[in-house]
């Protein structure tokens, strides 16, 4: 029994080069070949297997097992003679006996087709994909194989292509042509041939990683700077001399690789001079460019980062604030602020100056803040972000500035005090300001406490009186507060508390059970949360919340039920103003008195109104809008408590209900809202406001909003209005959008956490 293995060797040698050798140079022309001899010539009518000459032209292709190279050499000396000869030269048939060319041919024919084929089967076998340079193989490792395929090839195969089997005397030229074709066409190692008989590339399937090849690297390379081996640079910092190699301080430094590699004179010298540079912090900066490692401490932390700074590490620079970030105190926080303003790290800057703002309580008393100097102390009067209670705290931290150093400082003091909100300070407070003896010698002083005196003896010049001094900051006008509301889940439960300074809603609190179309109220800095509907349940129950405690308490309720009802408080008492009792629209009004903890009625309005508006202006109660069963009303209504009577006000040019009202500066202002009649279903947003003044009964069309709004909160929040949330017709906004009365505009701010429409939006003062 032959061997499988070898057998299976030979088939695949020989189908290779089948695979190789069989397809023609130039593809032939089907039905243009004759069906006779596989290497009958179809010009010249001499027969390819005699040597016969053509005469003349090129040679003609052989069949479809493409030997067209060794058929050539039977080719006379002719013309084309000399191209005859390099062609024989190819395969390895160089000499005079050329006219046994044609035998060569034969018998790589022979070895070529493995099996018995037809001629028409040899043609129609599809080229090899690619092909070998000639040059590229050797028949060293390729004869043994093919001496085995001679004897062990079954006497029929040979007999298939005996008719062109050469002359007994021409094995050595047959021999010869078949090693040079192997050469020409096969690879030195088995390897490559089994690649080859997969059709597929020779590629070498292995690759070599070294692991931690860069951390030996520069641990070798922090050795020779230890022992002071192949360093082609030193350092000069004062009395230091670092030595170095350049390369690895070009790796991680741009400072040093843009010193290294450009045309400048420090790239080719030997000793680099350090200026400005803390000599212990630059070999710590060097020591870690070798190991990646350095060591962060409270002493040594403003050299290393200004050093850090200068040679551009960046993530030195990163870690040294983070560390520093890690250290804020109201002690240190305004060093850490200056000094990161003069490196230029404004990530620091950006959290040592939030810092300084969140804690200014404390930050005044401490030895720094005496210690500013004049530019950074008006930079922080200046600032909105200031977290302080109330303006006199400002004041107070002034003061004590001035008296640190009263001599040189006390001429400053004008100019300080022009960034002081003086009209927001307490009356009582602005007249022992007046009698002070810093300010009592100085005239613009004065001119600056009268002119806040005006401010609160003169309200109706307010609006005249507009400045950045009249501008609260954002810590003392208090927090926004929206109380739950219609929601995707029929009723939300939630209280959300806005900060002004970081402009974000947080969730503080929730009710004790679900109302919808109720009355919110502050009174003595607590929410009162009045009438409503659960459900189809009409309520007449009152509940408090007290921000500061976050607890609840319950209160005495109303002597009617009341939904879609409006609530505010005037001069002391709080009002309950009309809505809908689940069976008819209400047009009267009651009035909690805190003193006496009780309910009782006062004079109804004209109009039943629900989803009615309230707001207070010049001591007077307004309900604007609202629906009164059959449509929405443009109608309004004045509350005097004093007459106890009711007046109607020229109406808003829109019918509006669930519109949000809120007052600014003597105006009152109709937002958003909804007009159709009750029947209707489908409802005409509005995105409209209105301005309404008191001294001309007249209202005027304002900015809208940038969306349109029904069952919207507003509410003032300092010298802004915020319209928070609403219903779009489709969803339930999240949105909250701020108008400042004095550019007439609107801008976005932070949006609720949870989308809700009819929410109570009131501002509290913390």
């Amino acid at each position: 029994m032959s061997n499988p293995r070898r057998d299976f060797d030979v088939k695949q040698i020989l189908r290779i080069r089948w695979r190789w050798f069989g397809h023609p140079t130039s593809p032939p022309s089907p039905g243009n070949q004759p069906s006779g001899d596989l290497f009958s010539s179809s010009s010249g009518g001499s027969s390819r297997g005699t040597g016969g000459s053509s005469s003349g032209g090129d040679q003609p292709s052989l069949g479809g097992c493409n030997n067209s190279n060794v058929a050539a050499g039977a080719s006379s000396s002719n013309g084309n003679s000399s191209s005859n000869i390099n062609n024989n030269r190819k395969f390895g048939d160089s000499g005079p006996n050329s006219g046994h060319s044609a035998a060569a041919a034969a018998v790589v024919s022979a070895s070529a087709c493995p099996r018995s084929m037809s001629q028409q089967e040899c043609r129609s076998s599809p080229p090899a994909p690619w092909v070998f340079p000639a040059h590229s193989r050797s028949s060293e490792s390729l004869e043994p194989l093919l001496q085995q395929q001679k004897q062990q090839q079954p006497q029929k195969q040979q007999s298939t292509s005996i008719k062109d089997a050469p002359a007994p005397g021409d094995e050595e030229n047959n021999n010869k042509v078949e090693s040079d074709s192997s050469s020409c066409r096969t690879s030195n190692s088995s390897a490559t041939l089994s690649s080859c008989v997969s059709m597929e590339p020779c590629v070498s399937d292995e690759h070599f990683q070294a692991h931690s090849h860069a951390e030996h690297t520069f641990r070798r390379m922090e050795a020779y700077l230890r022992t002071r081996k192949l360093c082609d640079v030193v350092l000069l910092a004062g009395e230091r001399r670092i030595p170095a190699h350049r390369l690895v301080l070009s790796s991680v430094s741009d400072y040093f690789a843009a010193m290294f590699t450009s045309d400048v004179r420090e790239a080719k010298q030997e000793e680099i001079k350090m200026e400005g540079v803390d000599p212990d912090a630059l070999w710590v900066l060097v020591q870690y460019a070798y190991t990646g490692c350095l060591e962060l401490r409270e002493d040594t932390i403003e050299s290393l980062l200004s050093a850090a700074c200068l040679l551009q590490l960046s993530a030195v620079v990163q870690a040294c604030c983070s560390y520093l970030m890690k250290q804020l105190h109201p002690s240190n926080c305004l060093g850490i602020r200056s000094f990161a303003d003069a490196q230029g790290c404004l990530d620091l800057h950006k959290v040592a100056h939030n810092y300084t703002m969140e804690h200014f309580m404390e930050v005044m008393r401490h030895q720094e803040f005496l210690l500013l100097p004049l530019c950074e102390v008006e930079k922080l009067l200046d600032s909105d972000d200031m977290n302080v209670p109330e303006e006199e705290t400002v004041v107070t931290a002034l003061l004590s500035w001035v008296c640190h150093d009263a001599s040189s400082r006390q001429s400053q003091l004008p100019a300080l005090l022009a960034h002081i909100r003086l009209p927001l300070l307490k009356p009582q407070f602005l007249a022992d300001m007046e009698a002070n003896p810093l300010l009592r010698d100085s005239v613009e002083c004065q001119r600056l406490v009268m002119e806040a005196m005006k401010y609160h003896l003169l309200p109706e010049r307010r609006p005249l009186l507009q400045s950045p001094r009249t501008r609260p900051r954002k810590a003392t006008v208090g927090a926004l507060f929206a109380v739950g509301g219609m929601d995707a889940t029929k009723g939300a439960t939630s209280i959300e508390q806005y900060c002004l300074r970081r402009d974000t809603w947080r969730q503080v609190a929730v009710m004790s059970g679900r109302r919808l179309q109720f009355g919110v109220a502050v009174l003595d800095d607590r929410l009162y949360v009045v009438g409503g509907r659960d459900g189809l349940k009409t309520l007449n129950t009152v509940e408090c919340y007290n921000p500061r405690s976050k607890s609840w308490s319950v209160m005495p309720p109303m002597s009617t039920h009341r939904h879609g009802l409006g609530v505010a408080v005037l001069e002391g008492p709080m009002y309950a103003v009309g809505g809908h009792d689940g069976w008819s629209y209400l047009s009267s009004v009651e009035r909690w008195d805190p003193q006496a903890r009780q309910w009782s009625f006062v004079a109804s309005m004209a109009t039943p109104r629900s989803t009615v508006g309230v707001a207070v202006l010049n001591s007077k109660l307004y309900a604007v809008g609202g629906r009164d069963g059959s449509s929405c009303l443009k109608s309004v209504e004045c509350f005097d408590p004093h007459t106890n009577k009711w007046s109607s006000c020229s109406p808003m040019s829109k019918r509006r209900g669930g519109v949000g009202v809120a007052t600014w500066n003597g105006f009152l202002y109709a937002i958003g809202g909804h007009d159709a009649p009750a029947s209707s279903l489908a409802s005409r947003l509005s995105d409209c406001v209105e301005r309404y003044d008191p001294k001309t009964d007249m209202w005027t069309a304002v900015a809208p909003m940038s969306l349109s709004r029904d069952a919207v909160g507003v509410c003032l929040l300092g010298d802004r209005l915020y319209a928070v949330g609403g219903y779009d017709g489709q969803v339930y906004l999240n949105t909250v959008e701020a108008y400042d009365p004095q550019t007439n505009e609107w801008t976005q701010v932070a949006p609720l956490c949870l989308g809700r429409a009819g929410a109570c939006v009131v501002a509290v003062k913390l």
